[in-house]
């Protein structure tokens, strides 16, 4: 996992329209860059819904929200189109960034041993560098705990 004040690595990403993303893109502005397992799924849901609902915030403050997935442009398109999702979704099944990040990690469930992402928050500042590091975080706080931070710093 990266750590606080080392420069953020650099993507090229479709977007849920096919659009190449790249972080140098939104030089200049804080991004809010979290990494999550699945679309459709319980957790990364409420975790996208919430961030969605704070978009407004996020905006007001000139802070980008990009959430990276290894799921498909279609599947993103899917998800940000039956709950309404403002923000940037990113693909990314090669791993690219996901394993730039740090993020693909082994993870136990139910005993059961395999690797995936594992859900985490960073904040880029305006420079491109990382300014906070949130590793596994919950999916019903952590748009709170970001703009929290971002309206305090």
């Amino acid at each position: 996992m990266l750590e606080i004040g080392t420069k953020a690595p650099e993507f090229t990403l479709p977007d849920k329209d096919g659009n190449a993303v790249s972080l140098t893109d939104f030089a200049g502005k804080k991004v809010v860059l979290y990494f999550y397992p699945k679309d459709n799924t319980p957790g990364c849901t409420r975790q996208a819904c919430a961030f969605a609902g704070a978009y407004q915030e996020f905006k007001k403050i000139n802070a980008v929200v990009i959430g990276i997935s290894k799921d498909s442009v279609a599947s993103h398109q899917k998800f940000a189109e039956k709950y309404g999702l403002p923000f940037i979704l990113l693909s990314d099944p090669e791993l690219t960034a996901i394993q730039a990040y740090g993020v693909w990690q082994e993870k136990k469930l139910y005993g059961k041993v395999s690797m995936g992402v594992v859900r985490s928050t960073f904040v880029i500042d305006e420079n491109g560098m990382i300014e906070k590091v949130m590793p596994k975080v919950k999916p019903d706080t952590n748009t709170a705990e970001i703009l929290a931070y971002l309206n305090t710093n």
